[in-house]
């Protein structure tokens, strides 16, 4: 069959254009979803920051990334560390992840969960971890089993720590030149922890950038006991601070927030030498409520980490994305569960219907789109969780709990399980004063029974109550079969090889 070359070119004319506008199709879908940053401090209080109030320490950098974010001023996670990192990365409450303790097993994530990092892949990024993962440290529950490409964490919640069971760091680790599990493969860095963290985030999302959209989650142990900084830092903050050891506790605290503000600038400022600015969500929080800093200042709440009042679970929550939106406070009650459904309409992801049936938060988007914007009403339950190992949940049904909605927070504090419920109005007593509980009967009767319904609804998903300790630490054999294996020449500085 003859094809008439006018119309043979006009074909192929059409044919080379459609290709070239079906790979401009993708890449106009990659251009419009954002590379995204969450940084995630540990053990950093709402009031731990210059803009929040804090008289002593100084985070200009941190403060410039309040301004220039829409704000979430009534945003709340867990009161403790483990269960706020499960939540944030699920869309759902970390005990429905099995999440009840940092430690003894329970800190462990299920592993039917699906992860934020897993969704984020499936809509074309790439993705990595950078720090504290405290999810479990047993294989199948590492975050390179969990969603993410790239994983240069350390082990249990803390670096150098080790508890009976599961969860555990490098022997021997220091937050100075620690050691790091980076794919799968220990090795010794030089440097303080939170400099160590932020350069290899840096340096993967240099090498990463303009191939994929990226996620980088950089979740710095600081500052989280032990408090060790570099020494200059510390001294920023010492004649500001008695001369006690509450005092020089809170001045290293204070000089590794100060380390971690200069890590944000410096991300910031690579972020805008990359020409990566407009096109980067970066957020910014906190996992629970302050600790060695809330004697200084605490923003006017009530309770600290592992307390159920405001102060335990009140958050920091900065969204920076410029030219996309104009920073704002959003005073509508948020949090960390809503993480989860936010990135993934913003990136585009499509959910499975399992997945949108695990989520339980809600998308911040319209919020982030009209910070006036209201919805309808909510409920946020807390418990400390941490009873004994072995013990049975509802012995300890009402130990350390609350339930609130936008106005009322219907709190008990008893250690002991007693049924003994306080009542704030928190409209008109933020700080949590005064019990109104005798006036309210009909509003404690509501939240008293929502906390029930809740109860009920996550006895079956204690996945890892009864789970028994393993003889030897998985993390710390790994750990020894490394360097044992590969001769003493190649053990890092300073580690004493154990007996046998």
């Amino acid at each position: 069959m003859k094809t008439n070359d006018k119309n043979f070119s006009w074909i192929l004319w059409l044919a080379v254009w459609l290709m070239f506008a079906g790979m401009s199709g993708v890449a106009l879908a990659q251009q419009h979803q954002p590379n995204i940053i969450l940084i995630l401090t540990d053990d950093q209080g709402y009031g731990d920051v210059g803009r929040h109030g804090n008289p002593i320490l100084q985070t200009p950098n941190l403060d410039r990334l309040h301004d220039e974010s829409m704000r979430f001023t009534d945003f709340h996670v867990s009161p403790t560390c483990a269960p706020t990192r499960s939540a944030l990365l699920s869309g759902r409450h970390d005990f429905k992840n099995g999440v009840t303790h940092t430690i003894l097993e329970r800190e462990r994530m299920n592993l039917r969960t699906v992860t934020i990092a897993q969704v984020l892949k499936s809509a074309g990024y790439t993705t990595g971890i950078f720090g504290k993962w405290h999810l479990g440290d047993e294989i199948p529950y590492r975050p390179n089993r969990r969603g993410f490409d790239e994983m240069f964490i350390h082990g249990c919640g803390g670096i150098g720590q080790t508890y009976p069971g599961t969860c555990g760091d490098a022997p021997g680790n220091s937050n100075f030149d620690p050691v790091i599990l980076h794919n799968n493969k220990f090795e010794k860095t030089q440097g303080y922890c939170t400099d160590v963290f932020f350069g290899q985030a840096m340096q993967w999302m240099t090498a990463v950038k303009g191939k994929k959209p990226f996620f980088a989650y950089i979740t710095p142990n600081a500052p989280h006991a032990p408090l060790d900084v570099p020494e200059k830092y510390a001294q920023l903050y010492a004649s500001k601070l008695p001369n006690d050891k509450t005092g020089r506790d809170t001045a290293k605290f204070f000089g590794m927030i100060h380390n971690i503000d200069e890590n944000v600038g410096n991300l910031l400022a690579q972020l805008k030498a990359q020409n990566l600015e407009r096109n980067t969500l970066v957020i910014f929080m906190n996992d629970n409520g302050g600790t060695v800093g809330v004697h200084v200042w605490n923003a006017g709440m009530r309770g600290s980490k592992n307390t159920p009042y405001l102060g335990g679970t009140r958050a920091m929550s900065f969204w920076r994305w410029p030219g996309k939106w104009t920073p704002a406070n959003v005073p509508s009650l948020t949090q960390h569960v809503d993480v989860f459904p936010t990135l993934s309409e913003l990136a585009g992801a499509k959910l499975p219907s399992k997945v949108k049936a695990q989520v339980e938060g809600r998308s911040l988007v319209p919020l982030l789109q009209n910070p006036a914007a209201e919805g309808p009403d909510r409920m946020i339950v807390r418990h400390i969780g941490r009873w004994p190992k072995g013990a049975n949940p509802n012995d300890y049904k009402y130990t350390q709990v609350s339930v609130r909605n936008t106005r009322w927070h219907l709190v008990n504090d008893s250690k002991e399980n007693v049924k003994r419920w306080v009542l704030y109005d928190l409209q008109n007593d933020f700080s949590e004063q005064k019990d109104v509980a005798a006036q309210h009967p009909d509003i404690v009767k509501m939240l008293e029974e929502e906390y029930d319904r809740w109860w009920t609804s996550v006895m079956p998903m204690l996945v890892n109550e009864n789970v028994p300790q393993p003889a030897v630490n998985i993390y710390h054999e790994q750990y020894w079969k490394q360097y044992r294996g590969a001769g003493p020449n190649n053990v890092p500085p300073g580690t004493k090889l154990p007996t046998k």
